[in-house]
C-alpha cells in the first residue's frame, strides 16, 4: 500500500493527515491502556496497524527519495515536521503504556501459576516431622522388588 500523490504539496498534505490519524489512533490506545482497559484498544488495533504499516513504507520512501517531499513549501514542510515530533510523543508515551501493561499481565499470569502449584502440591511433612513445601505426593518404594 502506498500514497499516490501529484505532487511534492500532495504528498506531504497526505503524509500529514497519515501522521496526525496515526498519532490519534495510538493516543486512543494509549488511553485504553492508562486506564487499565486495553481491551477498549481492540476495536481500532488493525486500522492502527495499517496506518503503522503505510506510515514505514512512506517514511522509508521519503528517506530514500527526498526529492519526493522536497518541493512542498516551507510552512507545509514545517507543519509535516511538527506533525512527526507530535507522533513520536505519543508513540513514546504508546511504547510506556504497552510495556506497563504487559508487565501487568506477565505479572497476573505467574501469580495464578503460583496459585494453581500451591493448590496442587500444597507441601508435607519431612523425615524430621518438619513442614515442608513442595511437592508432597507420596512415593511407596517396594523393597522386595
Amino acid at each position: 500500500m502506498a500514497l499516490f500523490a501529484d505532487d511534492a504539496h500532495d504528498r506531504v498534505s497526505q503524509l500529514i493527515a497519515l501522521t496526525e490519524r496515526l498519532t490519534e489512533r495510538l493516543a486512543e490506545e494509549t488511553r485504553a491502556f492508562e486506564i487499565r482497559r486495553p481491551q477498549d484498544a481492540v476495536a481500532g488495533m488493525e486500522e492502527t496497524q495499517r496506518l503503522a504499516n503505510l506510515y514505514r513504507h512512506e517514511s522509508a520512501r521519503v528517506k530514500a527519495d527526498p526529492s519526493l517531499v522536497e518541493n512542498a513549501e516551507l510552512k507545509q514542510r514545517l507543519s509535516l515536521i511538527q506533525a512527526t515530533e507530535a507522533f513520536e510523543a505519543v508513540l513514546a508515551r504508546h511504547a510506556r503504556a504497552v510495556e506497563a501493561a504487559r508487565t501487568i499481565s506477565e505479572g497476573i499470569v505467574r501469580a495464578i501459576a503460583a496459585e494453581v502449584a500451591e493448590v496442587r502440591s500444597p507441601g508435607g511433612y519431612g523425615a524430621g516431622g518438619q513442614a515442608q513445601a513442595g511437592d508432597a505426593r507420596a512415593v511407596t518404594l517396594n523393597k522386595q522388588a
